[in-house]
């Protein structure tokens, strides 16, 4: 249990909250991330994952400002994508090793409202940052193949005028594979 890196990746769940745009928890989300152990229980690292958050709008009439309207469903989206730098210290060097993570980076994100045959989008980039708790657990005795469990809460300074968006609130978890 001496191994001075760790590679982490798998599936994630997000929740976006406080949010105008939607209001959803969703598991498409996807994570990768990894990092050297400069002591024995300090690593510094990267990250990269995506997240995407849709909510349904059953069919009504929307009246504009210039008075023109549509009836139509809608289907609101966030597409996210951080990535960035990482610092992780570890509990224990055993079987169990739980871990604290804060992360720091930048964020990509699109919002979307798809009416019918239309799209309306907007994209923006923004700062990000995101502690983590969790735990990684190597069940073979061994330490170059376990699984890891984290939630985590994230925060971006991403910006739309269009969806009346002021930073993007997240809480989630993680279940991935070790190595």
């Amino acid at each position: 249990m001496g191994k001075r890196y760790y590679v982490n990746g798998g599936w994630q769940f997000n929740g976006t909250l406080d949010n105008e745009v939607v209001q959803s928890g969703q598991g498409y989300g996807a994570y990768i991330e990894g990092g050297y152990y400069i002591t024995p229980m300090l690593a510094v690292g990267g990250f990269a994952s995506f997240n995407t958050n849709n909510q349904y709008f059953p069919k009504q009439t929307y009246v504009f400002d210039d008075k023109s309207a549509l009836t139509t469903d809608l289907n609101k989206s966030i597409y996210q994508v951080p990535f960035g730098t990482s610092v992780r210290y570890r509990f224990s060097r055993s079987m169990f090793q739980p871990y604290i993570e804060a992360k720091l980076g930048t964020e990509y994100s699109t919002q979307s409202t798809y009416m019918s045959t239309f799209v309306s989008r907007d994209s923006n980039w923004g700062f990000y940052v995101s502690p983590e708790v969790g735990v990684t657990v190597y069940p073979f005795n061994k330490d170059d193949f376990g699984f890891q469990l984290a939630a985590y809460y994230s925060y971006s300074t991403n910006e739309s005028n269009k969806y009346s968006m002021k930073g993007i609130n997240n809480l989630g978890f993680k279940l991935g594979i070790a190595f």
